[in-house]
């Protein structure tokens, strides 16, 4: 066993380097010697990981898109593989990213490496037959929501429910006028939030749809403005070629380098690409339509394995449709325009909304991180006892 402890993470995108951060920081409360390594985004290096690799590597979605990348993905995998055997950790979590991380994870578990995957993959929506790779990947799984335990135990794996930590980081009733003044935002303006996604190859689908949508939106209500949050260099040049493309540079829209709390929290409405910004959305109890698109052939693969009909968050968690959901060929700009207009101007829909989605933010705020630590810390062997500082790499 190494002096100071040593744990090895992966998350692959923005919503699981959000998620590796609040759990660095709130093991690094219990026990400030641990030492993290291995692939994350920006806020897990800022909570203290030593980054082998950006999560932008791993940051695509859709089968045409992970084909692409595969040869970059498995060289990287394979690496950190080797780095891990080679200089074993104390234990290995995987935040989210299952088809990445239960790979690496079965490996190391057979070993004799201990294994934690946070977040569970959703097999309640499709592929369902990954429960059977998972028990032998790893040995604790954290979930997110309240149902997904009871689905693990019918096959003997451990898993425990520790709520959500964006509900515990977004507060039961935001301050809308607050933030709308933090951003210089005239109080009494009509406000979009336009989430079009954290990855390059989703913006590479969406990015025309959500300015055209603008658009139509503007016509419809000229006073509007238009938020649009992105989390990189490279995703805010992506957006803003395709404005100028358009011919859309005249459009009252403001990029935002990050904040997406802030622009939801400050909209009157959210158009949000399916993914956990749905759940945020929900948490900040906004109206919302949902849309996604991939390429045709990932398209037709994935629309034959899923088991239920919603893709959003909110719509799952509810077990019906909430929230407007809009999928390739429907998420047109006339569709989700129109959808986004209804929901402004319908007061009992919108009251509806957010007694819901308070309902919803009370069950999923549990003190995620707290339960998550103290889930992991018992997994840890023996006790760290040098003052080290937290750096170095997974070899060092």
């Amino acid at each position: 066993m190494s002096e100071t402890l040593k744990i090895a993470m992966v998350a692959g995108e923005a919503s699981g380097d959000l998620l590796g951060s609040y759990l660095i920081e709130a093991l690094k409360q219990r026990v400030p010697t641990l030492r993290f390594c291995g692939i994350g985004g920006p806020k897990m290096e800022a909570a203290g990981l030593s980054v082998e690799w950006p999560a932008e590597k791993l940051s695509v979605r859709g089968y045409v898109e992970v084909l692409r990348h595969y040869r970059e993905i498995s060289r990287i995998r394979r690496l950190l593989l080797k780095r891990l055997l080679a200089d074993p950790p104390d234990l290995f979590i995987g935040v989210d990213a299952p088809d990445f991380n239960l790979w690496l994870e079965t490996r190391l578990k057979s070993s004799g490496i201990a294994t934690v995957h946070f977040v569970s993959p959703s097999l309640w929506a499709w592929r369902g037959g990954r429960i059977r790779n998972i028990a032998r990947s790893v040995d604790q799984i954290l979930c997110l929501f309240p149902f997904e335990p009871a689905i693990y135990a019918k096959q003997g794996i451990e898993a425990r429910y520790v709520g959500h930590p964006l509900a515990d980081v977004i507060p039961l009733e935001p301050n809308q006028e607050a933030t709308r003044e933090r951003l210089n935002l005239p109080q009494d303006a009509l406000v979009f939030a336009l989430l079009p996604g954290s990855r390059q190859s989703e913006l590479h689908y969406l990015a025309e749809t959500f300015i055209e949508t603008a658009k139509y939106l503007h016509q419809r209500f000229p006073q509007a403005r238009f938020l649009v949050p992105l989390v990189s260099r490279e995703t805010r040049m992506q957006f803003e070629n395709e404005l100028w493309r358009l011919g859309a540079q005249e459009l009252p829209i403001t990029l935002l380098f990050g904040h997406a709390h802030d622009a939801m929290a400050s909209s009157d409405a959210v158009l949000v690409a399916s993914g956990t910004a749905t759940l945020e959305a929900a948490l900040f109890k906004k109206p919302m339509v949902i849309c996604y698109k991939m390429s045709p052939w990932s398209w037709r693969l994935m629309r034959r394995m899923k088991y239920q009909p919603w893709v959003g968050l909110p719509n799952i968690l509810s077990g019906r449709f909430v929230v407007p959901e809009f999928l390739q060929d429907d998420a047109t700009p006339e569709n989700l325009s129109q959808a986004l207009g209804n929901l402004v101007g319908d007061q009992p829909v919108r009251t509806r909304l957010q007694d819901l989605f308070s309902a919803m933010h009370v069950e999923l705020r549990q003190n995620t991180a707290e339960q998550a630590a103290r889930a992991i810390l018992p997994m840890l062997s023996g006790q760290p006892a040098s003052n080290e500082a937290n750096s170095g790499a997974c070899g060092a």
